[in-house]
């Protein structure tokens, strides 16, 4: 029978000990900044969902939004700002940014210590080398604690990764493979360009869908028995009405696996939790 992993639950259980933590905390609390530019709906949900977890479990959340023409110069002025601001424990920029920003720029402009989405360089780098002081990609993060919490074993485990972004399919080939604990994967990546694709997703004992296509992932690709964790946001629309689904034909899969993540519920509300995690982190580190 399938298991439906339920990322909510798990997300859940994770910021009520968050919220026990932190309001523990004498005088000021833990602060996260937020900086969004132009009028992106999808932006604008993102972050109004990140900043009601952040008062639910009690981060303070610091806006900074931007008209779509802003220039560089002014947004690495305001980074520059939150960098030096005492309050501001964690700085968030809402991806993606206009054409006319060097996104690289911009996230390397923000502090490591304060970067808290994990997307520094020098925090990318020293999750390469295992240094566990690095502020791991809140997605990557997500999937690995979500794996964990189920008792999904990772270890000696063959994970297939559909999807070689930079926030996603890197991090967390880097972060599975590790020699530490809840690690030790074999990890293969795959991508819209890998050959005999459906050959190599059959091999998975874990696959994860983070492609950003929808239904991309049939059950023809799917080993008997696998775990299945789809990161793929996507929204699709029939004229009438709009629903959010991921990148796995999750109707016609779930019967074939152990363990599958819905979507919406799965690895989304993962990424938040991991976010408010990191920043609690910062704020400890900071004191």
């Amino acid at each position: 029978m399938t298991h439906i992993i339920d990322g909510k639950q798990i997300a859940l259980e994770i910021e009520q000990k968050l919220a026990s933590a932190i309001s523990t905390i004498k005088g000021r609390k833990p602060g996260l900044a937020f900086i969004r530019i132009g009028e992106n709906p999808s932006s604008k949900i993102y972050i109004s969902m990140k900043k009601k977890k952040c008062s639910e479990v009690g981060i303070l959340s610091f806006d900074r939004e931007f008209p779509e023409t802003v220039s560089e110069k002014e947004i690495l002025f305001e980074i520059e700002r939150l960098n030096e601001n005492e309050q501001v424990d964690g700085i968030l920029i809402q991806l993606p940014l206009p054409p006319h920003i060097n996104q690289n720029k911009v996230l390397s402009s923000i502090l490591p210590e304060k970067d808290v989405d994990g997307f520094h360089p020098l925090n990318m780098g020293n999750l390469l080398i295992g240094d566990p002081h690095c502020f791991c990609p809140c997605t990557p993060l997500g999937v690995q604690v979500l794996l964990t919490h189920s008792n999904i074993p990772i270890l000696g485990k063959h994970v297939v990764i559909v999807g070689r972004s930079t926030i996603v399919g890197k991090p967390l080939a880097a972060l599975l493979m590790q020699k530490a604990p809840h690690c030790n994967a074999t990890v293969t990546i795959a991508h819209s360009m890998s050959e005999n694709l459906e050959g190599i997703c059959k091999t998975a004992d874990i696959l994860i869908a983070a492609i950003g296509k929808p239904a991309f992932i049939t059950a023809n690709m799917v080993k008997e028995g696998a775990t299945i964790v789809d990161v793929g946001i996507n929204r699709i629309s029939d004229g009438k009405s709009s629903k959010i689904v991921g990148d796995v034909d999750f109707a016609n899969v779930a019967p074939r696996c152990s363990h599958i993540t819905p979507v919406p519920g799965g690895v989304g509300p993962m990424t938040i939790a991991m976010l408010l995690s990191n920043t609690l982190l910062s704020y400890q580190r900071r004191h």
